[in-house]
């Protein structure tokens, strides 16, 4: 590109742009914004060497080590010298730009920093200013931002309040509120003022300010404002204890004093009340004139607090303050709770002036309390008893029960199959139920018992000094009611519940223990079937601890790679040849030693250990399918899928991933399923199934005929093999039952062109009645049992 060609790109830029010759260093071209900056005039800088114009070392060294070959970019601010011989400060960037193969350049643009540079000492000489200004003020000042962050307050403002040294030399925020909080008398309404006042940015607002130390500040509180917008809040403070010591400065501080939420009064030296003010009227109903002349003593004391006056009395003269709540009464004899703060006023040898005391009527926030108290020993939703109500009363029964040597129950409830509720009529109507069974529940328990929700559909029953007689017959009697239909929204339906018993103290010592223990036989109740109850036994405990521990010892297991597969031959009854295998999981723990399948497998599936230790299963058979077939060996690789495993979003995309990861044909993978996966959610399974089949997965139905069998799935799901569970084949062919199944199952496989597979084959006449019964494939110990992938190559594939 020519330089009359670059200049026109240039010369359109906003910066200040020179090109630069990488051989000669002397610039090529300039754009009209570079002439102006450094005041030269037009075209006088083409043919200068770039060096000319550097004013400062860097550049000039810069510029020697791109004529050495040493550097190509630079970015920085640095200094020009201008015709006038002045000198501009500015950032520029050099860059060096190849055009086409065998041509380039350095761009060099520039950007004048001095007019930010004059801004930037401009506002430094600002800020100086303006510190200079706020310490020669003669009130402390403090500056907020919106959010109350301090940004900035004076050496008077630290004296007046006696900040700590530690907290002059170091910025914490909140240890300075922390301070002033400390200093106040009435600690909760200085919170509460400077809340509202934060609350609201263009609030303007001046306050009194009654400190521990006797002293009285007056702060006047103004927005800070920025283009017409509040940025802030200044907050200015006056000491001003010695004015109101002086009845011209109690009347200068009336607008104030008048207009105070606060009832307060202040007595002279001799505590003598000499002014109240509006708002003192409408609390206690007393006129200024009744109260002038009277004491603090007597306006507070009653026949049932006299003690508690005398003694805030003498805590006043002894500490110079005194705050808390006290019981008084109005004019009209109505009782009120109120809230006191009363300060000593006194001049600098101490002696005091006056006495100021604030009150406010505190009984609706009592009132408040109570019933927040209430809530808190509350459940919102029921108004049961909640844990923490629930926990003083079991208690109180331990108590009661050691001292009287007796005993009493815990009955621990689970509705059953709520979580349906739930999900399919909505959470609102799950609560209305919930409500009717509290209801129903309480009219199951003595007055002396409680009925109490832990939360969800859980619920505890607390029978007083009940025997095992005693919570038998409760717990029948919620079944019971319970029992009966309930109605919502022209809805019947039928609640029913688990019930786990536990006896103080065979059964537990603590309100831990007895739920534990009441929860674990609840959960016995759920798997045998629900709706019943049963007693806590201890042996319920070593099974849940024993699952737990086997729980956590597959966990271990899985992350130290412990399972491993084996694999069992499946058989083609029409050549006897190997087709295909079975791959089944083993594990065996250092602790545990061989752990069977059928005892770990459970527990799994409960935890949801089962996903990992599925995806583990699948990705490992995979890879030695994958091996295998490479090695021209065809063989296809049965894999046991859990529901679970079945029911994650991923569940399709992973098996994909692994087998392009491996390689491995599809069709040499083959699925097994049980019927109960199927039914579940019919169109989710639909979904996932056509998914895996369009990817040419083989899939088979697990253990045929021992879960809810239904012919529509068989129809609608691309299903491509029946397996035949080995519970139909123990006693072929001599049990007229399972040669009926088997030769059913058999044929309406072949009806609907499926393929059959029997499992558990041990004998030679279950084999050839199988065959006899035109079954396609087998699998059992006749022909070979599971064993390593290592083992099966030297066996049958050598």
């Amino acid at each position: 590109m020519r330089p009359h060609q670059w200049l026109a790109l240039i010369e359109g830029m906003l910066e200040a742009v020179i090109l630069v010759d990488p051989i000669q260093l002397r610039i090529v071209a300039a754009n009209r914004a570079m002439h102006q900056l450094l005041k030269m005039d037009a075209d006088s800088l083409i043919g200068k060497g770039i060096v000319d114009l550097a004013a400062a070392p860097e550049d000039v060294f810069f510029w020697e080590d791109v004529a050495a070959g040493l550097s190509e970019n630079i970015h920085s601010e640095t200094l020009l010298q201008r015709a006038d011989n002045s000198i501009v400060q500015v950032e520029r960037r050099v860059t060096l730009v190849r055009v086409g193969m065998d041509s380039s350049v350095y761009v060099v643009a520039i950007h004048d920093r001095s007019g930010q540079r004059q801004v930037e000492n401009e506002l430094e000489k600002l800020i100086a200013e303006l510190r200079a200004t706020l310490e020669s003020t003669a009130d402390g000042i403090l500056v907020t931002d919106l959010d109350g962050a301090i940004r900035s307050y004076n050496h008077l403002f630290a004296e007046l309040w006696g900040l700590p040294d530690d907290l002059l030399t170091q910025r914490d925020d909140r240890a300075i509120y922390a301070w002033l909080d400390k200093c106040m008398l009435d600690a909760h309404h200085y919170s509460e003022r400077l809340g509202t006042i934060t609350r609201s940015p263009l609030m303007e607002a001046t306050d009194v300010l009654v400190l521990r130390s006797g002293k009285i500040l007056e702060r006047v509180t103004l927005p800070q404002y920025a283009r017409g917008r509040p940025i802030g809040r200044v907050y200015s403070y006056r000491d001003i204890t010695q004015r109101l010591a002086d009845e011209a400065r109690l009347q200068l501080a009336a607008k104030v004093f008048e207009s105070s939420t606060d009832a307060i009064f202040i007595t002279d030296a001799n505590q003598n009340i000499i002014t109240t003010n509006p708002s003192f009227e409408r609390l206690s109903s007393y006129t200024e004139q009744e109260m002038v002349g009277k004491t603090p003593r007597e306006f507070f004391r009653e026949e049932d607090n006299a003690e508690q006056v005398e003694n805030l009395m003498k805590e006043l003269e002894h500490l110079g303050f005194w705050e808390g709540e006290l019981w008084n009464r109005r004019k009209n004899g109505h009782a009120y709770l109120c809230m006191i703060s009363l300060v000593r006023v006194q001049d600098e040898q101490g002696k005091a002036l006056n006495y100021i005391g604030f009150f406010k009527d505190r009984t609706e926030t009592h009132t408040a309390k109570q019933r927040i108290e209430e809530l808190a020993f509350s459940d919102v939703l029921t108004g049961l008893p909640n844990r923490l109500l629930l926990s003083e009363r079991i208690k109180q029964s331990i108590t009661v029960a050691s001292r009287n040597n007796s005993t009493f129950a815990l009955l621990f409830l689970d509705l059953d199959h709520f979580k349906q509720i739930n999900d399919s009529l909505g959470h609102p109507f799950g609560d209305r139920v919930l409500q009717q069974v509290t209801e129903r529940l309480k009219k199951c328990v003595r007055q002396v018992d409680t009925a109490s929700r832990l939360g969800g559909d859980e619920f505890v029953l607390l029978l007083h000094e009940a025997d095992a007689e005693g919570a038998e017959i409760c717990a029948r009697r919620v079944l019971e009611e319970l029992s009966a239909p309930f109605s919502l929204d022209g809805m019947n339906f039928t609640v029913t519940s688990s019930i786990g018993i536990a006896l103080y103290p065979a059964d537990g010592h603590s309100m831990a223990d007895l739920i534990k223990n009441a929860d674990s036989a609840m959960y016995h109740v759920k798997e045998r079937g629900r709706s019943d109850f049963r007693f806590y036994q201890r042996q319920m405990n070593i099974g849940l601890l024993s699952r737990m521990k086997l729980d956590h010892a597959m966990r271990q297991a899985l992350e130290h790679d412990l399972f491993r597969l084996h694999y069992q031959a499946q058989i083609d009854l029409d050549t006897g040849k190997i087709f295909g295998v079975e791959a089944l999981l083993r594990w065996t723990d250092k602790d545990l030693g061989e752990v069977s399948p059928a005892q770990f497998i459970p527990v799994a599936e409960e935890s949801g250990v089962i996903v990992p230790i599925g995806n583990w299963v699948m990705q490992t058979a995979i890879r030695q399918a994958a091996l295998w077939n490479r090695d021209g060996k065809a063989i296809r690789v049965a894999i046991n899928v859990s529901a679970l495993q079945f029911q994650q979003t991923n569940f399709v995309d992973s098996i994909a991933a692994a087998l392009q990861e491996h390689d491995l044909k599809p069709q040499c993978i083959e699925l097994e399923l049980t019927e109960s996966i199927l039914i579940r959610d019919v169109e989710e399974a639909l979904r996932k199934l056509q998914s895996l089949a369009e990817l040419g997965v083989k899939l088979a139905i697990d253990d045929f005929g021992t879960g809810y069998s239904s012919l529509s799935y068989l129809k609608r799901f691309p299903i491509y093999k029946l397996k035949i569970d080995r519970s139909f084949i123990d006693d072929l062919p001599g049990d007229e039952s399972d040669v009926a199944i088997v030769t059913a199952i058999i044929h309406l496989a072949h009806a609907l062109k499926l393929r059959v597979i029997a499992e558990g084959v041990e004998t030679t006449e279950q084999r050839d009645y199988l065959r006899k019964l035109n079954c396609d494939e087998m699998q059992g110990y006749l022909f070979s049992q599971a064993m390593s992938a290592e083992d099966f190559e030297k066996r049958y594939l050598h």
